[in-house]
């Protein structure tokens, strides 16, 4: 192996030698600790430390780096306590997650360090939107993220080199390439020469390197990290180098051929450079001992440290108060001023008021900028903001909403259009593992507003239409809204995004231009998690939001001798159980009417909630009206069968004649 010190000192490449020794012998330890049974589980990054360690060093201490959980070298080279890693390993309290995630699955801003989950993918996009909002903040920096060959196969490999790609951001992409995804070899991973030829269909520069020779290491990220903080762009590196140990150790390396191990264990990255400094007498033999002695003592006093702290006493107030950032709704006068606007224009109203008072707000979505989006809302919003804030994206889901997390992680709020909320499922793991666990993971906020046009109505079928608010009211970490009129469409909108939470901010496609109302000027908010009394009643209570509402108001209004009472829901997650438990107890008689289908659609929720705690208040069974247990068909006749609406005036019947 060749090194190339170019212009290092002899101290730093001592020092570059002491920080590429500390992690080989933590995980030394840690292997020790396993087979005691004084830990649980470890995944090994020995024989790969070169590209941590080196690639940290090349790096500023205030550039983020997006590590993967055998990159210990990047966390120790960020001179992270090992007492403090220990402890998060261990569920300790002093953990960076309190015990709620393992391994490297944290972030810390201390240390610009934003860890993986376990999906692998994810991350690249999340260093899409950190770099893009250093671009927009003119800040000369560059942003690190590392993958291994395995996820390349991912479709989160492709989006988020293509966002980074089409938008020139500085961020280099570094593949470690090991040789085995788990138990699957390359040959089995994917068909080209090589990984870095990939860089190509993305039009953007590729580097393969050595990832065993540390200095190379260095040199590479350094010189593409010095010229990428001048002149953004992204860089695709791989690094070639290779799992010495299993995918985690439960897992073994059965399936791996003698012959590789022979072959890599020539090109051990700690024992080829200590005989490189060596031979250069900038390292004298009799320090190396001595070196190693006076490092297993601090990692055992370190290590027991971390052991020593007493275990988590569990506490359920805790855990639940952590899910979200806490938030108070903000002071505000409403205007006395109010023009009619159509629903659509209340949501355009609301986010043209959120990007004047909050200057780091970006809006991305297919579409948005110069065309105004699928609907129309963004129109004049390029000429307005310009197009660094409204950003037509490619069409990527999962890449969008992870560049939307990075943003938030960097210091701004974003807001990212759904073009429908159908097409939410191309980003699912991002919106209910990252955006939604993230707060509760390492108390960082994730300032995310997600539009979803959603509803049928229009006769678009299947892939247009659906009611899919259920999906994420059970994700714990998510906000939901959803207004059903214009004034509460711009509050709730304008609340969603002064949230530091993410937020789904659910608008029904039929309302857009079909509702009309009066809606205040300048900055309005409508408080999340608060109901509104539509009217009220005494013979019947409907519990609804969305659509459901205008559904239930036209019944009521043709049958004004009921006393219906009806409540507007507005949010979701959370939902106003103190204003249904009022208007259950009322009435005695529930109807939980909504557009999505009927099991397991939120109704479900209410209903059970109504029936636990009002239940000696109730004088019928409550009921609920929903859609068909069908996908939504196209066709008129079709889809109006499907809907709710054609089963409310037989569900109210049996309601009220129980």
């Amino acid at each position: 192996m060749i090194f190339d010190r170019k212009n290092l000192t002899n101290n730093q490449l001592i020092d570059f030698y002491s920080k590429l020794l500390w992690p080989r012998m933590i995980e030394e330890k840690m292997l020790i600790l396993l087979r005691q049974g004084r830990i649980g589980k470890w995944f090994s990054g020995i024989g790969q430390e070169a590209i941590a360690i080196g690639s940290t060093l090349a790096m500023n201490n205030d550039e983020y780096i997006l590590p993967m959980h055998r990159n210990l070298g990047v966390f120790t080279a960020r001179e992270i306590p090992l007492s403090r890693l220990m402890a998060q390993w261990q569920g300790k309290a002093s953990g960076f997650t309190k015990g709620r995630d393992r391994s490297f699955h944290f972030g810390t801003q201390e240390y610009k360090i934003i860890g993986m989950i376990s999906h692998l993918g994810p991350q690249m996009a999340l260093a899409d939107g950190i770099a893009l909002a250093d671009v927009l903040s003119k800040r000369s920096r560059a942003t690190l993220v590392f993958t291994g060959e395995g996820a390349t196969s991912e479709g989160d490999f492709h989006e988020a080199l293509n966002i980074a790609a089409v938008w020139n951001l500085p961020v280099i992409f570094l593949i470690e390439n090991n040789g085995y995804g788990l138990s699957t070899p390359v040959s089995e991973q994917y068909k080209a020469r090589h990984l870095v030829d990939k860089a190509i269909g993305y039009g953007m520069e590729g580097r393969r390197i050595d990832g065993n020779n540390l200095l190379e290491v260095y040199h590479t990220i350094s010189e593409l990290a010095t010229s990428m903080r001048t002149k953004p762009r992204p860089v695709l590196v791989e690094c070639m180098t290779f799992r010495m140990r299993g995918h985690e150790e439960a897992s073994g390396t059965k399936y791996v051929p003698q012959y590789l191990f022979d072959f890599w264990k020539e090109k051990d990255p700690l024992i080829n450079f200590e005989k490189y400094l060596v031979d250069e007498k900038i390292l004298r033999p009799e320090w190396l001992p001595q070196m190693r002695a006076e490092f297993s003592t601090l990692i055992d006093s370190e290590i027991e440290k971390a052991f020593s702290e007493p275990d988590i006493i569990p506490n359920v107030e805790t855990e639940v108060a952590d899910m979200y950032k806490a938030h108070n709704f903000p002071t505000f006068q409403p205007s006395s001023t109010t023009t009619k606007k159509r629903y659509i224009d209340a949501i355009s109203d609301g986010l043209r008021q959120s990007m004047i008072k909050f200057d780091n707000l970006v809006i991305m979505g297919q579409d948005i900028a110069e065309y105004g989006g699928a609907f129309k809302i963004t129109q004049g919003f390029v000429e307005e903001f310009g197009k660094d804030r409204v950003r037509n994206t490619p069409i990527c889901e999962s890449g969008i909403v992870g560049a939307a997390m990075g943003l938030a992680l960097n210091g701004y709020k974003a807001v990212m259009e759904m073009q429908f909320a159908d097409f939410v499922t191309s980003g699912f793991n991002q919106v209910v593992n990252n955006l939604a666990k993230t707060h509760y993971r390492w108390a960082q906020e994730v300032d995310v507003v997600i539009r979803m046009p959603a509803g049928a109505g229009t006769g678009a079928g299947p892939f247009h239409s659906q009611s899919n608010e259920a999906w994420f009211t059970k994700t714990p970490g998510l906000k939901v809204v959803y207004p059903a009129f214009p004034d509460d469409a711009k509050g709730l909108l304008m609340a969603a995004i002064d949230d530091p939470n993410p937020v789904m901010y659910f608008e029904h496609k039929y309302l857009y231009r079909s509702n009309s109302g009066e809606v205040p000027e300048g900055d309005y908010y409508v408080e999340i998690g608060k109901a509104k009394i539509i009217q009220e009643g005494e013979g019947a209570s409907i519990i609804t939001f969305g659509l459901g509402v205008h559904w239930a108001m036209e019944y009521a209004a043709k049958h004004p001798d009921l006393s219906l009472e009806i409540i507007d829901l507005r949010s979701l997650q959370p939902w106003d159980k103190e204003a249904v438990e009022q208007s259950a107890k009322k009435t005695g008689r529930v109807l939980i009417l909504h557009e999505d289908t009927l099991t397991n659609g939120f109704g479900g929720e209410i209903a059970a909630h109504i029936a636990e705690h009002c239940f000696k208040h109730l004088d019928a069974p409550v009921m609920r009206c929903a859609s068909l247990d069908t996908a939504i068909p196209m066709n008129k006749a079709l889809e109006d069968q499907f809907l709710a609406k054609a089963r409310l005036e037989e569900t109210m019947e049996r309601l009220l004649n129980y």
